[in-house]
């Protein structure tokens, strides 16, 4: 007989229960299946009809020829850099450190609109800044804005169709016609960005184009008051148009040339207006522009001293994504503005395996 056969209140003691692994094979099996079934969702195994960065820009990559190692939109541009000084008013909008310390280290991108590298100026009806702003406790800033005042359209399945509307039909080598017809017949908004492409000014310079940021954010400073807000790069250099027949005669690098002259005679300056949003405004919409009765803070001033190529500056290495932001800042739930920077993040990833592939010296660009 067992020396304990009996517990304290006179009772057998339970026959122990026989354990075995089999719920926790079963259950780390499960674990394991979902972890699988979750890595072939965002690759995009599964699912293929759904909406992903990687879909995406296969269909940007579809729209024209390669250019292995430059990115797939704004292929063509330089590097700029230089400094960004805030204003006074600067911190009431966010507790950002780049709004408060006395001067700010720039590197940036200037660039025009489309998918070759080699394109001419003035054919190019969007202008595009890409700007990464470091402050003093390593923190940094990333913007990626365009010369248009909003988005063509409102939600990424609808940019997902704008885009397919531009891909070349096989038998004319030319986009269909009818589908950018249905596209504009759905969205109010990207009938009024074809009204803004036809009668907007063009400009004869990248330092008088305004850049506007189309999406927004949200700034909280250091007292805890947080806003909805829109930002441009207001220009300081005096607005000159181009008519069509100017623009016809310029040379195909004519804004390259022309930051050129422009930085000889000394830095070239924006200011930074901040634009607060009213309670009803669209803040997760880019394509519905707020009305121009908002306050605005004029925020600071840039100041761009030196460029280079695009081959060899800095801003080739940097994939501009807006929603790389400091303390005090954050994106907005803009379905929109979270597209873009998953579509940057996809396109920078295979602008470095085309490099690490030996992408031809001069096309060494990194995706924005």
């Amino acid at each position: 007989m067992p020396l304990f056969r009996y517990t304290r209140a006179g009772q057998e003691p339970p026959v122990p229960r026989r354990h075995t692994p089999l719920p926790w094979i079963a259950l780390i099996a499960l674990i394991l299946g979902a972890a699988a079934l979750a890595f072939a969702w965002l690759a995009g195994w599964i699912g293929r009809d759904r909406l992903t960065a990687q879909r995406f820009t296969d269909t940007i990559e579809a729209t024209g020829p390669a250019h292995p190692g430059f990115r797939r939109a704004h292929s063509k541009g330089v590097c700029v850099g230089g400094w960004f000084s805030p204003s006074a008013q600067a911190p009431m909008l966010s507790s950002a450190r780049v709004f408060s310390q006395q001067k700010v280290p720039v590197l940036g991108r200037l660039s025009i609109g489309g998918g070759d590298p080699h394109g001419a100026d003035g054919n190019a009806r969007v202008r595009s800044i890409a700007l990464q702003l470091v402050g003093d406790d390593g923190q940094e800033w990333r913007m990626a804005m365009n010369s248009f005042p909003f988005f063509a359209v409102p939600t990424p399945e609808a940019f997902f169709e704008q885009t397919r509307a531009q891909l070349p039909d096989p038998a004319t080598g030319k986009p269909d016609p009818q589908k950018m017809a249905a596209l504009l017949a759905r969205y109010p908004s990207a009938r009024a960005f074809q009204q803004w492409a036809k009668s907007a000014p063009w400009t004869d310079s990248w330092t008088n184009t305004t850049f506007n940021s189309v999406n927004s954010f949200w700034f909280t400073n250091a007292q805890g008051n947080q806003r909805a807000v829109r930002w441009r790069w207001q220009p300081q250099a005096p607005v000159a148009e181009l008519d069509a027949d100017a623009r016809g005669r310029t040379d195909a690098d004519f804004l390259e040339q022309d930051l050129r002259r422009r930085l000889d005679n000394g830095p070239v300056r924006w200011n930074l207006v901040v634009s607060i949003a009213e309670p009803g405004d669209a803040v997760d919409d880019p394509s519905t522009p707020w009305p121009a009765s908002r306050s605005e803070v004029m925020a600071g001033v840039l100041s761009l001293e030196r460029m280079q190529s695009q081959e060899q500056g800095a801003c080739g290495e940097l994939n501009f994504d807006p929603l790389i932001l400091p303390g005090g800042m954050r994106g907005s739930d803009d379905p929109v503005l979270a597209a873009r920077s998953a579509i940057y993040s996809q396109s920078f990833n295979r602008r470095e395996r085309e490099r690490a592939a030996g992408a031809p010296a001069q096309a060494r660009e990194t995706a924005r």
